[in-house]
Formats: C-alpha cells, structure tokens, sequence
C-alpha cells in the first residue's frame, strides 16, 4: 500500500506489512516520536526521534522490521523516552539493555554463528559446509564462542585473527575467516540485533599473504604426473584421478557422484544443482575413455549407488581425503592437488586456442545476475567435441606422443 493510503496511528500490523518503497527513503509517524523507516531498496527500521540536553533534536534506531514489530517497537521507545526523561543517554542506555536481554537469551558468538550456519543450509555444498564450519569450531569459537557477541571489541578480533595468521602462516583462510565472522554480524544486524558490525573494513588491515593457488605441475611435468596416476596401485583411486585429470570437475562433484546420474549410453554426466558449488544442475560429456573407465569403475562397486562408495560403510561416499592422499603417495604432495587440475585444463585449453565460453561453460564458471541464468545444455556439442579432444591430448602425453618444446630462454 501506499503511505497516503494509511487511515490510522499508531501503524497497524497490516500497514506495516503492505507498506511500499517509493523513489526516496521516507518515514512514517507511529506516533509518540517513533517513525518507522522506508527504504527505497525495501528495508524497513524503526526510529525513534528525540531532543538532546543541547536542545537540539536527533535520532535513534530501534531495529529492523519484521524482527522488531510494532508492539516490540513502542515498548522500547517508551523505555527510551522515560531513560530521557530520566536526564540518561539514550544511546547508551540502549545499549546497556540490549546486553542485558542477550545475556538473558544466552546470545554468544557460538549460537548466533550456529544461527548463521543454519541460513547456508540451502545454499551451501556439503564440503562448503563442513569446511567453513570446521574453520569456526578449530579458530573462532575457543577464543570467542562463549562471549556475548555484542562484547567482543573489533581490537579484540584483529588482534586474534592477526595472531593466527603470524603463528600458522594461513593469510588467506584467515581472511575467509573474517569474511564469515562480518557476514555473522551483519545477520545479526539485519535481525535487529546489533547497530553496527565490529568487523566491518577489517580484512584489509589484515596482513596481505601471497594469493594461494590450487597447487598444479607445469605442462612440461604433467605427461610424468599422467604416467604416474597411470600406474597407481588402488584401482578404484586410480580410476578417481583418471576422471579428475580429464573432466576437471571439482573433486567434491566427482566424490560424491552417484550411479544415477549417469547416462552412459549418451555419453553424459548430470551433476544436479544441490551438489553444484553455483546451485545450478550442471551437464558434463563423457569422452570416450571416460565412459570406459565409469564402465569398469562400475564393475567393481555395483553394490553401491556411488561410485567412490567407503570402505566401512557403503551408503556414504569415501573420505574428502581420498584423492589428496593418492597424489600425496605418488611424490606429489605440495606440487599437486585435486583442485589444480581444474587450472591445468583451463590453461591448456586456453593456450590451445578453444572458445572461452565453451571452456567456463565446461567448468561450470557461470556470472551471477540475469546475463548468466545458466543453461545446463550451452554449448553442449561444442563441449563434447572439447572434452574428447581434452582426453585425446591428456593420453597422447601420456604416451609421449606429443613433443614438448621449452619456451626459448628457459
């Protein structure tokens, strides 16, 4: 509805609801010096206005709405009037009360980051999850789960965070940490917690580590990698790394894959939207000697609906370790992860001059916004001809078919 529309005061729980932005943020009078606040992008606040012992006039929010309701609302701005009239500061008498409710609600670090947590449920892969939760539980939460999180001073957290970076060399996780631990507080805030986010502007003050990447070999080193894999004892971890080198897919998506999603017979891999890193069902072509390996794959672990099943228990996938430690027995800890050859397809497939669109669509690298509503069949031929030809060259370099010639100067 629209604000020339509204027939009474105080606002009713209709009006509150129906209210629509307009061109300009505007406020609305409840009544007793309480406005509710619209935005133009849609966010609706409470404030209260109130005169200073200067005489002159300011303002003060209550929280955001739908959190804090009209009831809620009057009730704090009446407290805040009679703290006024009472000769206190309004501001701070706020905020004396709002740590005094937490401490009532138990409202620490931990339950509001588990609240947070819970949010990404849909959103989120479950590597994403287990990593990022594992993150809080080994860095954030023994120094800081148990205090209030309205407490904890941006000191407090630049000094922790700085000390992890210095004393495990992790820069760049830390700064994911810190990314996490601000998105936290800015839940906390959007829910009509908190006023301001303790971490807001911090991770550029934290110490600018060398950019971490997916470690990979050289091209001149991949052909003795491939020959490597070629012979690795355990066939099933055989086979994974095999499939990684020439789908260069996320070890995740490959990990967890299920027999249902396959349709050897066209030749193709659906992985749907929930495993996606993007929420987007992804197609991927089978080469040739991608279906031959899924077929004998298959031969081997038919008892179960993965193809990677555990060895303890056949109904869950095996370990997100499984592919690291394969490349870590074969010499390549430190110089190879199962992530690097994602780059190492990408940086072939580039040099050898394939459509830039077909390689991002190969590799599920898709904008965000309208222009990249992804389509899980783009490009689908030209990307079957590019993962065959992919899988031809990875074998021919394997066979030391293909010459490798070192660039001149090297």
């Amino acid at each position: 509805m629209k604000r020339s529309d509204i027939k009474k005061r105080p606002l009713s729980d209709t009006t509150l609801e129906n209210l629509k932005p307009e061109d300009k943020d505007y406020r609305e009078l409840d009544g007793n010096g309480l406005y509710f606040f619209v935005q133009k992008n849609g966010n609706k606040s409470w404030q209260l206005r109130y005169k200073k012992s200067d005489g002159k006039w300011s303002w003060v929010g209550l929280g955001g709405y739908p959190a804090i309701k009209g009831k809620l609302a009057r009730k704090k701005a009446q407290e805040l009037l009679n703290d006024i009239g009472n000769g206190e500061n309004p501001i701070v008498s706020k905020q004396e009360r709002k740590i005094k409710e937490l401490e009532a609600n138990n409202a620490t670090f931990e339950a509001l980051a588990r609240e947070w947590l819970d949010t990404k449920q849909t959103q989120w892969v479950a590597d994403t999850m287990t990593r990022n939760k594992g993150a809080l539980e080994k860095h954030i939460f023994p120094m800081f789960g148990k205090r209030l999180f309205v407490s904890i001073r941006p000191i407090e957290w630049m000094e922790h965070l700085k000390r992890i970076q210095l004393e495990q060399k992790i820069y760049e996780q830390v700064k994911r940490m810190c990314a996490m631990c601000r998105d936290i507080y800015d839940y906390a805030k959007v829910t009509g917690r908190i006023d301001y986010n303790p971490l807001e502007g911090m991770q550029k003050y934290l110490i600018q580590g060398k950019k971490e990447n997916m470690a990979h070999v050289s091209e001149n080193e991949l052909p003795a990698l491939l020959r490597a894999i070629n012979n690795y004892p355990t066939l099933d971890s055989r086979i994974g790394l095999q499939l990684l080198t020439m789908l260069f897919c996320r070890p995740s998506e490959l990990r967890e894959a299920k027999w249902e999603e396959f349709d050897l017979d066209n030749a193709l891999w659906t992985i749907p939207d929930f495993r996606m890193k993007k929420r987007r069902e992804h197609t991927v072509p089978l080469s040739t000697q991608a279906v031959q390996l899924l077929q004998g794959l298959k031969s081997i672990h038919s008892e179960s609906e993965y193809l990677f099943p555990s060895r303890s228990n056949k109904n869950k996938p095996k370990s997100d370790t499984v592919f690291i430690m394969a490349l870590r027995r074969l010499g390549y800890e430190g110089r190879q992860t199962p992530h690097g050859f994602r780059h190492i397809a990408s940086t072939i497939l580039n040099n050898k001059g394939f459509d830039e669109r077909h390689i991002e669509s190969a590799l599920a690298h898709v904008k965000d916004g309208v222009a990249g509503v992804y389509n899980k069949a783009q490009y689908l031929e030209d990307r079957a001809r590019l993962m065959q030809w992919y899988a031809d060259y990875l074998e021919e370099l394997a066979d030391m078919k293909v010459i490798q010639f070192k660039k001149l100067g090297n």
